[in-house]
């Protein structure tokens, strides 16, 4: 049952209270109430399940470019925290790096949580009941269906942010996803395929997916009989999953400008006005995408999110910013300053990561094609600077234009910049896809994020498979 905290308008004007008396050049003190539910199954039967309520909240100081950080359990001895903070700043004078923020303008306001359907409003047992059918449902398909797992989770939030230049903001945030893996085997190995959902303000992704765990089982049963890819150089099709996994796990971190000002070789290769792929190759981030993960009305430094063009007309125009890393770069603060838990600072991360739909379309994608691989979804991945490897979770080999077969084990490897160039095609089938996984950076892991896309079309993209 929910324990959802009640609205306490005096919170706010408490915390400014200590902010103003606080001699610093700059304090933020935020308060957060988190209410968490998780389950997981396997088959028939429940493996795991939780329910947690936390409250807490920190302090953060700037002082003669020193930054000063504390955290703690519960609300009580505010001010003793903001002292706390002050001190660690003081300590480390002559210490460390000068600190600069971005200046920015006072923020006021309070957002209400505002859903389709209220995660907190259903039972345990019902959502307990929708994973133990979905795993039915998977194991009537075929009886090479083995096992089937199952994985849910919710997150509510309430927020208080005030800081001593004027901005006070209190607001009420949702987070919720999981999937439903299926796994097939036979004497042979095993296959998997699997369902995953998410969202901001809607318990409703997680009901009607009976026809997708259908879909996923009748995949996994097929991969079995399906021959190693044969690794070489392809033309890819990629779909909107993977086209926006490769976005941001790519592309998106190379553009959190943190890691760009701790890399002089990284800040010259993403010079803006530096061109990086075709004229109708636009990539975004936003926080305005209303229901996505990512969904950010204001980060965590208290900047209103604003859609920032990174790649716009094939050109790169922009990056990712917290404040302080846009007094760094000399530019402005984008709204990209994100903290997953009151006991971490904020970071640059990404929000929702979007290609723009382009104006091919999907059967178009394929012409011309005599060999080629058409691959869908991800199985994971990695990333390294420049260079990655994705694993499709699908993949079909492409003849003569024509989907034929399917085969097991693609995985797409590249250096980024090259890969962007060789984007010949952008599918207009947009795709909002919103999985139940999470973003991970300095040890703050899973943040909700979502990437949204069209399909690709890659030239000579390399894929890893069995030597011919």
């Amino acid at each position: 049952m929910s324990v959802r905290h009640p609205v306490d308008e005096g919170i706010l004007s408490s915390l400014n209270a200590f902010a103003a008396r606080a001699d610093v050049d700059e304090v933020e003190i935020r308060l957060e109430f988190n209410e968490t539910s998780q389950i997981d199954t396997l088959n028939d039967r429940v493996l795991h399940q939780t329910h947690v309520v936390d409250v807490g909240g920190n302090v953060r100081v700037f002082a003669n470019g020193v930054v000063g950080f504390v955290h703690f359990d519960g609300w009580d001895d505010i001010g003793r925290h903001v002292d706390e903070a002050i001190l660690l700043a003081k300590w480390g004078q002559g210490q460390a790096s000068p600190f600069r923020m971005a200046d920015t303008r006072p923020v006021r306001m309070i957002q209400r949580l505002e859903t389709r359907e209220d995660p907190l409003a259903v039972s345990l047992e019902n959502k307990v009941a929708l994973l133990l059918h979905y795993a039915e449902v998977a194991r009537s398909i075929h009886p090479l269906i083995k096992s089937t797992t199952g994985r849910y989770f919710d997150r509510y939030r309430h927020l208080w942010f005030v800081n001593n230049r004027g901005t006070a903001i209190e607001q009420e945030k949702l987070d919720l996803g999981g999937n439903i893996l299926v796994i097939a085997r036979d004497r042979t190995g095993i296959a998997q395929r699997g369902v995953s959902f998410g969202s901001s303000n809607d318990f409703g992704v997680v009901r009607g997916l009976d026809d997708a765990v259908c879909e996923a089982a009748v995949t996994a049963v097929a991969l079995l009989d399906a021959p190693e890819i044969v690794g070489g150089e392809y033309t890819v099709v990629v779909d909107p999953h993977l086209a926006g996994v490769f976005a941001h796990e790519a592309f998106g971190h190379l553009s959190e400008a943190d890691g760009q000002v701790g890399d002089p070789g990284l800040l010259a290769e993403m010079q803006i006005g530096r061109h990086f792929g075709p004229a109708n190759l636009h990539i975004y981030d936003t926080g305005r995408d209303l229901g996505s993960r990512g969904y950010l009305p204001v980060d965590d430094e208290g900047i209103p999110a604003t859609d920032i063009d990174l790649i716009k007309d094939g050109i790169l125009v922009g990056r990712l910013h917290s404040r302080e890393t846009a007094a760094q770069l000399g530019e402005l603060p984008t709204g990209n300053a994100r903290a997953l838990h009151y006991r971490f600072p904020p970071i640059v991360r990404m929000r929702n990561t979007v290609i723009a739909p382009g104006n091919t379309s999907f059967e178009d994608l394929f012409q011309g094609i005599e060999k080629g691989i058409y691959a869908k979804g991800s199985h994971g991945g990695q990333t390294n600077g420049e260079l990655f490897t994705f694993l499709a979770a699908e993949a079909y080999l492409i003849e003569n234009g024509q989907i034929t077969r399917p085969l097991r084990n693609a995985v797409l490897t590249g250096n980024v910049f090259s890969t962007l160039a060789q984007i010949t095609a952008v599918g207009n089938d947009f795709t909002r896809y919103e999985g139940g996984g999470g973003c991970g950076k300095a040890g703050q892991m899973p943040l909700p994020v979502s990437h949204h896309a069209p399909s690709l079309r890659i030239e000579r993209c390399l894929v890893g498979g069995r030597n011919r």
